[in-house]
């Protein structure tokens, strides 16, 4: 149940909201072209992602794609306030206050492949300041105009882009200005080696993981555990054989963090360790080239 709910337009659209909310409420997200921020000032809220809730506590944030991205959120503890202040991105509003010098942020990433839709950011200090900053705004109305508007859009921009989650918030802002949707094999093949995990894969499909994982074994029969350390094992074992790198820099080329780790599973499924798979072939080689010919 909405009890209160203020807002400010900017160029005749909603670009900072605050709403109070009673609990237990459900509220829909418009279906809108834009991206959106989300802080939970007062309470927690559930936020449906596929089949699964995530929970945003008290002091963080959920950064939305608005199109692609689930539509609602919920509060299930009764009887506490639930306040809940929200930074709209228009693409429109976005390149009119940018012009041509669109910040990095705002600059689609040049080697990721993502559906990513959705980013929780935890409790940040510089963006619980710059909230504080707004409700002084919605404490005094008459001091609010358009560049006041422009300017608290253009900081939280920058504080986002400080953020441990920049690189996907970054990901979700590309989808505004260069809409792309990406098949399920295109995005599994395009992070075969990289560091990402099982979890984050799934965020990266814009899935829960355990309908990422039934939609991968659908694709590859395989979990995605076994198939991800196969694919990155065997592309490790050519590596050796083809390159003078170190064995630790050809681990994390191939998606391992973990040189011990690493050594295990490549000994479990070759019987043999990288150093001396290496060692083997090299000799192996050069005996051939010594042959006489007949």
């Amino acid at each position: 149940m909405i009890i209160d709910h203020k807002k400010y337009d900017l160029f005749g659209k909603s670009v900072v909201q605050k709403i109070l909310l009673k609990a237990p409420f459900a509220f829909d997200m418009p279906i809108t072209d834009n991206a959106c921020f989300l802080y939970m000032l007062e309470g927690e809220m559930q936020y449906e992602l596929d089949d699964e809730q995530v929970s945003i506590p008290c002091k963080h944030s959920l950064f939305l794609n608005c199109i692609s991205s689930g539509k609602k959120i919920s509060g299930l503890s009764s009887g506490t306030p639930n306040e809940i202040v929200i930074v709209n991105f228009h693409p429109d509003i976005l390149k009119r206050i940018y012009g041509r010098e669109m910040p990095l942020l705002l600059q689609a990433p040049k080697t990721i492949i993502s559906n990513k839709s959705a980013q929780v950011i935890n409790n940040d200090y510089l963006i619980q300041k710059y909230v504080e900053g707004l409700l002084f705004y919605f404490k005094n109305p008459s001091l609010v105009n358009e560049d006041i508007l422009v300017l608290k859009l253009k900081e939280i921009i920058l504080l986002l882009s400080q953020t441990s989650s920049a690189e996907a918030v970054q990901v979700i802002f590309s989808q505004l200005f260069s809409p792309a949707s990406y098949t399920f094999r295109q995005i599994i093949e395009a992070n075969l080696f990289s560091q990402l995990s099982v979890e984050e894969l799934a965020q990266q499909n814009n899935l829960s993981v355990s309908s990422f994982k039934r939609e991968f074994a659908k694709l590859y029969n395989d979990t995605p555990a076994n198939y991800i350390k196969t694919q990155r094992l065997e592309k490790a074992a050519e590596l050796l054989l083809v390159s003078t790198e170190r064995i630790k820099e050809i681990a994390f080329q191939c998606g391992f963090n973990d040189l011990a780790n690493f050594t295990k599973s490549f000994h479990d499924k070759y019987h043999v360790t990288p150093t001396n798979y290496r060692l083997n072939r090299t000799n192996q080689t050069s005996l051939e080239f010594r042959k006489p010919f007949n």
